[in-house]
């Protein structure tokens, strides 16, 4: 009987660690989806360099939250739900901003430079999602990975707050967003023991 509880007690352990691992990647895969969003806005010109880049404002918010969140390895039920509003809140502002009649030019320079900027955040951020699905990431791994994208929004959200995007500018992200690829690829093949799924 005590072997049975134990037994059950360790699945009741490790189906929890999967579901929580889950929601995180779970949130982080909205992180993909406003990203994408935010650059198809870009592309098809419902989007000025100046709204994405508060848009990556708001982001960037989202990011530190999901850091904060997950640093502790666990991801609570407050937590799930104060992220999904803040997720809710940046999803509204992204509608708002590609449905408001302003529209940019996605040929132009400045826009060119935000939509690669932008689609570099899918790439990694879809990245940190599939280490977090396949247990190559931890969430305090995932956390300190989020803090790095938050960074990375906030630079892009400097850059283009004048509703322009320079060279410079483009150069700053640039090596915020190197940095960041290193981290990530550095977190998904470390030697770091994996939780195993139930």
């Amino acid at each position: 009987m005590n072997r049975n509880f134990a037994v059950s007690a360790l699945l009741a352990f490790a189906t929890a660690g999967a579901f929580a691992q889950t929601h995180a990647a779970s949130s982080v895969q909205r992180d993909v989806n406003q990203q994408q969003r935010i650059e198809q806005g870009l592309q098809n010109g419902k989007l000025t360099t100046r709204e994405a880049a508060l848009l990556e404002k708001d982001e960037a918010k989202v990011d530190r939250l999901q850091a904060r969140s997950m640093k502790d390895g666990h991801l609570t039920a407050a937590e799930r739900t104060q992220l999904q509003q803040a997720q809710n809140r940046a999803s509204r502002d992204i509608k708002t901003a590609t449905h408001n009649g302003v529209n940019g030019n996605p040929l132009s320079a400045s826009s060119q430079r935000m939509q690669a900027d932008v689609q570099r955040n899918v790439n990694q951020e879809q990245r940190i999602q599939q280490g977090l699905k396949s247990g190559e990431l931890t969430k305090h791994e995932a956390a300190k990975l989020e803090r790095g994208q938050a960074k990375v929004d906030h630079e892009e959200s400097v850059a283009g707050r004048d509703g322009h995007v320079g060279k410079a500018e483009q150069h700053q992200v640039q090596h915020t967003e190197d940095h960041q690829n290193k981290a990530i690829h550095q977190q998904k093949h470390d030697a770091q023991e994996r939780p195993t799924k139930g």
